[in-house]
């Protein structure tokens, strides 16, 4: 058998979890509602996100007038546990990337974990803003799920 290592400028591989005072079904629902409509920038700008909660659904911005930028396709869903979406994401390059939600109930709440896998010709500037850009996510998630 053969065996490809890849440089490490072409993989990516990110892992980040984070508790949750909420049942699952409600972390689900704050993770929908975050990925989806109520998807925003730190700085609280809007980002248009569109999200077809459903196998082979999309994910994608939407800028109007049929302009946009498409980010994945919903590979599995099972709510309140698992949602996985594979696609470019943010990267306009030959880049794919698989990323899971995974939503497991624990005493007194829910651990939210999310794992991003990527291989392609990674940005360096995508590279260093991932880890924020899910820290952030994560936080917001935490922030819809508690109220």
């Amino acid at each position: 058998m053969v065996s490809l290592a890849w440089p490490d400028q072409y993989l990516l591989h990110i892992e980040k979890e984070i508790q949750i005072d909420a049942p699952p079904a409600i972390v689900f629902e704050a993770l929908l509602e975050q990925i989806g409509p109520g998807s925003d920038l730190p700085d609280g700008t809007p980002m248009p996100m569109k999200l077809e909660a459903w196998p082979g659904g999309r994910w994608y911005r939407d800028l109007g007038n049929q302009a946009g930028h498409f980010w994945g396709h919903v590979q599995v869903i099972k709510p309140p546990t698992l949602l996985e979406i594979t696609g470019p994401m943010f990267m306009s390059y030959p880049v794919m990337s698989h990323v899971s939600y995974r939503v497991i109930e624990q005493s007194g709440g829910t651990r939210l974990t999310v794992l991003h896998r990527a291989i392609g010709d990674i940005a360096p500037e995508h590279r260093q803003g991932v880890n924020k850009g899910w820290q952030y996510i994560l936080a917001r998630i935490r922030g819809r799920a508690i109220g």
